[in-house]
């Protein structure tokens, strides 16, 4: 009855996530902002930005439930669900910011979340260090890709930028945290098709 129970809370949850129906813990960061104008090319421009963005939140909850559930330490398994919970702010915060933008989110998030939770079991299925070394890893590309996102959203996109920043902080955090309790470095092949596997989608959410 308890794997029943289980798999029904994961279903929810997984149809929570791609459906975009979360909460957030924090308040948003960009909220009450004033924007400077923007022209309707750079709005769209700022939108697909932030759907980037919160495809890569909706697959963190998936990566995050999925190495917490496998994780080996009760140390670790927290820390999952604590860094769960932050990712889940910028889940809330970046699709609040679409639906103020006039856009929408991902239309392949059940592909996204599903192929993440697989990576995900993957990982801490390898053992805690390299599942951990999994974090660190994906936390500094994402760190990388949101710098990205701040030298090319609109300058006048206050919300936007400051969703981002907050982002850029919180991952941080969650990396070294990830270090701290034992991560073990990822070889560079597999960095190698890591960042490959984001560019793809990332090019591909930055428009569906």
């Amino acid at each position: 009855m308890l794997f029943v129970d289980q798999l029904i809370s994961d279903f929810d949850k997984a149809l929570r996530v791609i459906n975009g129906v979360v909460f957030e813990s924090r308040p948003n960061p960009g909220r009450g902002l004033p924007d400077g104008v923007m022209s309707e090319d750079e709005k769209r421009h700022a939108a697909g930005l932030m759907r980037v963005n919160n495809v890569g939140e909706v697959c963190a909850q998936a990566l995050y439930d999925a190495q917490g559930r496998f994780a080996q330490k009760r140390e670790i398994k927290n820390a999952f669900e604590r860094a769960g919970i932050e990712e889940e702010d910028h889940l809330a915060w970046t699709a609040e910011r679409l639906r103020e933008l006039g856009s929408h989110t991902s239309l392949l998030n059940p592909l996204w979340y599903g192929g993440a939770y697989v990576l995900g079991s993957i990982a801490a299925r390898l053992g805690d260090a390299r599942n951990l070394g999994f974090v660190s890893e994906t936390e500094r590309q994402v760190e990388l890709h949101l710098m990205g996102h701040l030298e090319k959203l609109p300058a006048q996109d206050n919300r936007s930028r400051a969703i981002v920043d907050q982002m850029r902080i919180d991952e941080i955090e969650h990396g070294q945290a990830a270090r701290d309790l034992g991560a073990a470095e990822m070889p560079a092949p597999i960095k190698g098709v890591m960042k490959a596997m984001s560019k793809v989608m990332t090019t591909v959410a930055y428009r569906i």
